[in-house]
């Protein structure tokens, strides 16, 4: 049985959560920087980001999306500079405005897409600027505490540093962005679940021949979540392939996981993997919140593997820049092995003549278990 939570116990772990998950540098989408124009530096790089959101749109200077809850998909894209100081692992945000593209990351040239059919069109010159094999989605779901700017930041660098070859698409939803506002989040999650559906129907109208999902944090709620729906419906797999399915720091309550993996059809499962660590401060929180119960990202390794996916223990790894929750973008051995599962053109773990993501994880301190 869950132990009793105290009332000034879980105020006590809100307020801790505020302040180590708290973001206060600057919202950065569309701010330019005037004396130093993007297009004046010539050797950064640059992705544009597709975006799909439950976010209501917002006028503050910088935010492009808010926290409230849209009735409506809204899609959109921006694009991403990175400094050509970048080091691997570490996103270099400003901390204030206007960022300097020259030693930080910039997000400009906001488009708004008011059909359809736009976006799709879009993507698609997207997808034809890449060469066969590589006309491929990456789905990118946040996690608890994100402005739109976070997200798309943190999905910039891990674009960068995983060389994904593809088309990056971003779907954000209405994260309140303050450490204290946990239930809120939970809530926007549940509140985007048709919309992620409605995601997924367009995306597979697109050219792409095949997609990657990776969610993080309280963003694999929303992905599970969202698979059950589309495996009851009868559309799972009935659209674009699904690649990969990989699961960062996954908050999500031990006893619901367990029964939304039995809900999955044995094919989905073996395309999943969980990225996971006993460190993760910020899951130690959420268990308390949750009143002691086990969050995936942080319980046993062992005991996940026996549910079918594939289990990837980062316990050991300690370089991350961004602290424990997000090794998967902070620590550059890890951040590289990720990129290297998505670029091949087959399943993490699967046997082949090449490298296989076992072979790449046989000399780091990651352990790895499953199929």
């Amino acid at each position: 049985m869950a132990p009793h939570i105290h009332f000034k116990s879980w105020i006590s772990a809100l307020l801790m959560m505020a302040l180590v998950a708290c973001s206060p540098a600057p919202q950065i989408i569309g701010i330019r920087n005037a004396e130093v124009p993007v297009e004046s530096v010539s050797d950064l790089t640059k992705h544009r980001i597709f975006i799909m959101s439950t976010r209501g749109s917002s006028e503050v200077a910088g935010a492009f999306y808010s926290s409230v809850r849209a009735p409506d998909l809204g899609m959109a894209s921006v694009d991403a500079t990175v400094p050509p100081t970048h080091v691997l692992g570490v996103l270099e945000r400003p901390k204030r405005l206007p960022p300097d593209p020259r030693r930080e990351f910039t997000v400009v040239n906001p488009v708004v897409y008011t059909t359809d059919d736009a976006f799709i069109s879009s993507i698609n010159r997207e997808l034809a600027k890449r060469a066969p094999g590589d006309r491929k989605l990456l789905i990118f779901v946040h996690g608890f505490n994100n402005t739109a700017s976070d997200a798309v930041l943190r999905l910039s660098q891990f674009v960068e540093d995983t060389d994904f070859q593809g088309v990056p698409v971003l779907f954000t939803w209405a994260s309140a962005a303050k450490g204290t506002r946990y239930v809120y989040d939970l809530n926007s999650a549940l509140v985007a679940r048709p919309e992620v559906r409605n995601m997924a129907a367009i995306l597979n109208q697109t050219r792409a021949e095949s997609v990657d999902v990776f969610a993080h944090s309280m963003g694999t709620f929303l992905t599970m979540e969202a698979l059950i729906h589309q495996q009851q419906s009868g559309r799972l797999g009935k659209g674009i392939p699904i690649d990969h399915i990989v699961l960062a720091s996954p908050d999500i309550d031990i006893d619901l996981f367990r029964t939304q993996i039995a809900a999955l059809h044995p094919s989905i499962k073996k395309r999943m993997y969980l990225l996971i660590s006993q460190d993760d401060a910020a899951l130690r929180l959420s268990r308390r919140i949750a009143g002691g119960v086990p969050r995936v990202g942080a319980a046993d390794a062992l005991q996940l593997e026996k549910l079918g996916v594939t289990v990837i223990d980062l316990s050991r790894i300690e370089d991350s820049s961004s602290g424990s929750h997000s090794k998967f973008a902070g620590s550059p051995e890890v951040v590289q092995l990720i990129g290297a599962g998505l670029n091949s053109n087959r399943r993490f773990g699967k046997s082949g003549s090449s490298t296989t993501f076992q072979d790449l994880l046989a000399n780091t301190p990651i352990m790895i278990l499953g199929n």
